[in-house]
């Protein structure tokens, strides 16, 4: 991981929604000679992994940038059955101020904020009235959030409910049916109307790839949702037994680079699951410079789906300033 100025690590990233910098995907036909010709090397994908917690080390001040950047790419997420108007204001507002402002001007990190806020459809005016005149989007898991099994035509009126209140973004979760019969024609046919139904809402589709089986079918999953219009692919609703994972990401973000070079479209990536640690953020952060570069390190090309990552982050940030880490309780998210 290139070494930076605190500064200059975080430069442009507030507030940057996608269809400011990159033209958005608008998809291509299916084309199954390319999804057929997909394989995925699951061994040596795996070996490739286990060197990327140990290839980068970044200390003190470029700990502290590439921290700050992370927070810039968190899509700050509560998806509880128990979810208030209030426990969702109370997000917004760390969205806005993810760290103590003490902290953030002795780090020169003045006006970051995480990259969104991630809500179910029904707290989507919520999230958008709390953040309203920040520049955070708000993200709406629909059609049928988690499994994705209620019936098509109401998962697409549930994305067209989320964009006329207001969703910036709308996480859409593929049927895993489709994956494991390979039935690639459904899922393309699936993602176009729903990438359709998002209109001017930007599309993240989720493949819970903890229940794909195999790195291959997770590979072509990802070029067909590329293919239908998918503005980023995401790994999990965080809600599977396994969700990201540095095998999966690799195989994902390498279909990426594939389907840019073939097409000259670039697709953001959105690992979700289990990432809790700024350790495991680095890791990612690392391994995106080195498969994609510099450009999918912006938030409009990149995001953590995640919480409990931002106070961990917070927690690192803080011992860098005073010397002391400071209880975990201390840095509640909502």
């Amino acid at each position: 991981m290139q070494e930076a100025p605190l500064q200059s690590t975080y430069s442009n990233t507030l507030h940057q929604l996608p269809q400011v910098q990159e033209q958005r995907n608008d998809g291509m036909p299916l084309d199954l000679d390319w999804v057929m010709a997909v394989q995925a090397n699951t061994s040596a994908i795996e070996r490739r992994a286990k060197t990327l917690p140990g290839r980068r080390s970044v200390k003190k001040d470029y700990q502290a940038a590439w921290l700050c950047k992370a927070i810039s790419l968190i899509d700050l997420t509560t998806l509880s059955g128990d979810d208030s108007e209030g426990r969702v204001r109370r997000l917004c507002a760390k969205a806005r101020q993810p760290v103590r402002a003490d902290i953030l001007e002795q780090l020169g990190m003045t006006g970051l904020t995480t990259g969104a806020v991630c809500v179910y459809h029904d707290m989507v005016e919520t999230a958008v009235a709390a953040l309203d005149g920040s520049g955070i989007p708000v993200a709406a898991v629909s059609t049928g959030f988690p499994a994705g099994l209620s019936p098509f035509h109401l998962r697409i009126a549930e994305i067209g409910e989320s964009v006329k209140v207001g969703a910036a973004e709308i996480d859409i979760v593929i049927s895993r049916r489709h994956v494991l019969t390979g039935n690639w024609q459904a899922l393309y046919d699936e993602m176009k109307a729903m990438r359709e139904a998002c209109g001017d809402a930007h599309v993240k589709a989720i493949l819970a790839t903890g229940e794909l089986g195999t790195l291959r079918n997770v590979a072509r999953a990802s070029l067909v949702c590329m293919m239908a219009g998918a503005d980023f692919i995401k790994t999990s609703t965080g809600k599977e037994p396994v969700n990201a994972t540095l095998p999966v990401t690799l195989t994902m973000i390498r279909a990426i680079r594939d389907y840019q070079e073939r097409t000259g479209i670039k697709v953001g990536y959105k690992p979700a699951g289990g990432i809790s640690k700024a350790k495991d953020a680095l890791v990612y952060l690392s391994m995106m410079k080195d498969e994609l570069g510099d450009r999918w390190l912006q938030p409009d090309l990149f995001r953590f789906g995640a919480s409990s990552l931002l106070g961990d982050i917070e927690r690192q940030l803080e011992h860098h300033v005073t010397g002391a880490y400071s209880a975990s309780w201390r840095h509640a998210i909502g």
